[in-house]
């Protein structure tokens, strides 16, 4: 580890000391877990993790949530948020994520008030700070502070941290909600959400890492990974996504050429950064 990686580690361990108690927002993605494990290592039990259950969220990153809590034994829990059922969030707006997390941070601050946590606290990170991401005036208004951010760890910097602490989310790809598979202005249902997830498990089932069930009503749109779309191309690949996308009822299943992007339904965007 580089002098200064390890500076940053240690000026992210001083920030969670200072900042007493916490509740961390862990998603089980790799920011998440790495800062709820940091945060555990420094304040112990005066760190909660908590995760949200909701139809938005994939069961697989549920799933690593509560592997890397149960490993590491970091205190970790569940509740359950009710984002789907807000009217602005279904209509799927270009700052529909704001209202995810404005549900999100709200359950949390209630939480950290009722509990006496000091702090709730997010994954995002230095990396974060150029890309679209309506959620970040959520965690402003409700007073939500970015460790990882503040102490400019980027994205590598949280790999690489990861890695050498033994989370087994040190390389997982990044993910986000199932609702960011939906094109803006298209209503998000419980129906949709289901049939992607179900979708991206027959991806997942069959080895594919980095890949994206973009929803097109009746039309699958697969974004995979240009490293490995050559193989969603060998017939007996290519037969066996069609059958079971068709079965969950997509009457169409395409492959998009340009491979996977992140965020590439925000192409339609012309906004500017949230800071």
């Amino acid at each position: 580890m580089s002098d200064t990686l390890q500076a940053k580690e240690h000026a992210l361990h001083r920030l969670l000391s200072e900042l007493g108690s916490v509740v961390v927002a862990f998603s089980g993605g790799a920011d998440s877990a790495y800062l709820a494990h940091a945060s555990h290592r420094v304040l112990g039990s005066r760190s909660l993790a908590v995760t949200a259950e909701s139809s938005s969220y994939p069961d697989a990153h549920r799933q690593l949530a509560l592997r890397v809590a149960r490993e590491f034994a970091i205190p970790h829990e569940v509740i359950r948020t009710h984002e789907i059922q807000r009217p602005e969030y279904r209509a799927n707006p270009a700052n529909r994520c704001y209202f995810c997390k404005d549900e999100l941070y709200s359950h949390l601050a209630t939480l950290a008030r009722d509990r006496g946590f000091a702090e709730v606290l997010d994954g995002s990170n230095a990396d974060d700070r150029g890309d679209y991401r309506p959620g970040r005036q959520a965690a402003r208004e409700h007073g939500v502070r970015s460790p990882l951010d503040e102490v400019e760890l980027s994205k590598d910097d949280i790999r690489r941290l990861s890695r050498a602490a033994g989370l087994p989310t040190w390389d997982v790809p990044a993910s986000a909600c199932l609702s960011s598979r939906i094109p803006y202005g298209s209503e998000v249902t419980e129906e949709k959400l289901r049939m992607i997830e179900a979708a991206e498990n027959v991806l997942r089932e069959l080895g594919f890492r980095v890949f994206r069930v973009r929803h097109h009503e009746t039309l699958a749109r697969l974004e995979i990974a240009k490293a490995e779309l050559p193989r969603a191309f060998e017939p007996s690949v290519a037969e066996h996504l069609t059958r079971e996308l068709r079965a969950l009822g997509y009457q169409h299943v395409t492959v998009d050429l340009q491979g996977y992007r992140l965020g590439s339904l925000n192409d339609v965007l012309r906004l500017r950064p949230i800071q």
